[in-house]
C-alpha cells in the first residue's frame, strides 16, 4: 500500500467515523437517511459487479424494493416484508418476459439476490436502531449505543485480523477467495471482537446481559468475517479488486460495510426472538 493510499484511508476514516457514530446515536431520520444511502450505493456497486458476468439487473426495481424495505423496518411494519418479497419476485419475473436479451436466469438472479442480500440485510440495521422504544423515549438511545458498538467491534476485528495475519499468519484461510487472509488473522479478529464487546458492556451496554454480550461478540468475530469473505468471493468472480473506487483509499461502499451487512440480521433476529 502506497503512502498516498495510507493518507487517503486515514483522512477518510477521520472524517467519516465521527459522522457515522454521531448519526447512529441521534437515530431517527438521520440514521435512516445514512443507511438508505449506504444501501443504495452498495446495491448499485453489486449490480455493476454482476454486469461483468453479463447480467442485466433491474436497477430501478431493485432500488425501489430496497427503499420500501428500509421504510418498513423504520416504521416497524416488518409483518409486510414477506408480502413485498413475493410481489418483488413476481414483478421482476414479469418484466423479464418483455426483455429482448435471452439472459433471464442471470438477470433475475442478480436483481433479486442483490436486492434481498443488500436491501433486506441492511434494513435489519434500521430494525436494531429502532428496537428500543420511540424517538422521544428514554431508552431510545440504547439502539444507538448498540449500533455504535457493533460498528466499533467490526472495525477492531478487521484491524486485529489484518495486523495479526500480517505478523504471524501462515495458514491460508480460503486461498481461492482471499489469498492474504489467514487462520491466525481470523483468530486474532475473533479474540479482539470478544474483548471489545466485553469492554463495551462496562462502557455503554449495561442494559444487555452477559449472554447478549457474548452472542454479539461471537457473531461479529465469525459472521462478520464470513461476510467479508463472501464479498471477496463475489469480487473475485467478477474479476475486480474493489466494488468501486468511490471512497478514496477504501474502495467502494460495499467494501466498507460487507461485514456489517451480515452481522446486522443476526443481531436483529436475536433481539426479536429474545426480547421482541
Amino acid at each position: 500500500m502506497s503512502f498516498g493510499n495510507v493518507v487517503s484511508r486515514v483522512t477518510v476514516a477521520a472524517l467519516a467515523i465521527p459522522l457515522i457514530v454521531g448519526v447512529s446515536y441521534v437515530g431517527g431520520w438521520f440514521f435512516f437517511s445514512l443507511i438508505s444511502a449506504i444501501t443504495i450505493l452498495s446495491l448499485y456497486e453489486f449490480y455493476k459487479l454482476t454486469e461483468k458476468k453479463s447480467a442485466l439487473p433491474n436497477y430501478f426495481l431493485g432500488i425501489f424494493f430496497s427503499a420500501a424495505t428500509l421504510l418498513l423496518f423504520f416504521y416497524k411494519r416488518t409483518d409486510l416484508v414477506l408480502h413485498f418479497i413475493f410481489a418483488f419476485i413476481v414483478v421482476a419475473a414479469i418484466i423479464e418476459l418483455f426483455k429482448k436479451e435471452n439472459n433471464s436466469i442471470l438477470n433475475l438472479g442478480a436483481t433479486v439476490f442483490g436486492s434481498i442480500l443488500i436491501g433486506l440485510f441492511f434494513s435489519s440495521l434500521i430494525g436494531i436502531r429502532e428496537f428500543y422504544g420511540n424517538y422521544n423515549s428514554e431508552e431510545y438511545s440504547n439502539g444507538g449505543y448498540l449500533v455504535i458498538t457493533i460498528l466499533s467491534i467490526i472495525w477492531i476485528c478487521d484491524s486485529a485480523a489484518y495486523f495479526g495475519g500480517t505478523a504471524i499468519g501462515k495458514r491460508r484461510l480460503l486461498e481461492r477467495i482471499s489469498p492474504k487472509k489467514s487462520w491466525e488473522g481470523a483468530i486474532f479478529g475473533f479474540v479482539f471482537a470478544i474483548i471489545s464487546v466485553i469492554a463495551a458492556k462496562y462502557l455503554i451496554l449495561n442494559f444487555l446481559n452477559w449472554i447478549d454480550i457474548l452472542y454479539i461478540g461471537v457473531v461479529v468475530g465469525t459472521i462478520g468475517q464470513i461476510g467479508d469473505l463472501i464479498e471477496s468471493m463475489i469480487k473475485r468472480n467478477a474479476g475486480v479488486k474493489d466494488s468501486s473506487n468511490l471512497i478514496p483509499g477504501h474502495g467502494g461502499v460495499y467494501d466498507r460495510f460487507d461485514s456489517l451487512l451480515f452481522v446486522s440480521p443476526f443481531v436483529y433476529f436475536y433481539l426479536i426472538y429474545v426480547y421482541g
